[in-house]
């Protein structure tokens, strides 16, 4: 696999790519968490929150096994193009 190389010209698209697959794979693994809660097998492997507050605008994101899975989804997507 070639991949694409990352330079200054498209660092822009694999940081979006990368955070797309970062909250993409978060909040997958934010649901499969629920349909265990709700098949009686709760478990949690998420980290408190993280993120900022501007009080005018907040942002705040809890890591978890899938933050990773999808952020090294995003960076096999990347090198795919």
């Amino acid at each position: 696999m070639a991949g694409v190389k990352l330079v200054k010209k498209n660092l822009t698209p694999f940081v979006t790519i990368l955070v797309l697959g970062l909250i993409i794979g978060t909040l997958a693994w934010d649901i499969l968490e629920r349909i265990f809660a709700a098949a009686g097998l709760p478990f949690s492997l998420s980290t408190g929150r993280i993120g900022f507050d501007l009080d005018v605008i907040a942002f705040y994101i809890r890591i978890n096994p899938g933050s990773f899975l999808g952020a090294a989804g995003g960076v096999l997507l990347f090198r795919a193009l």
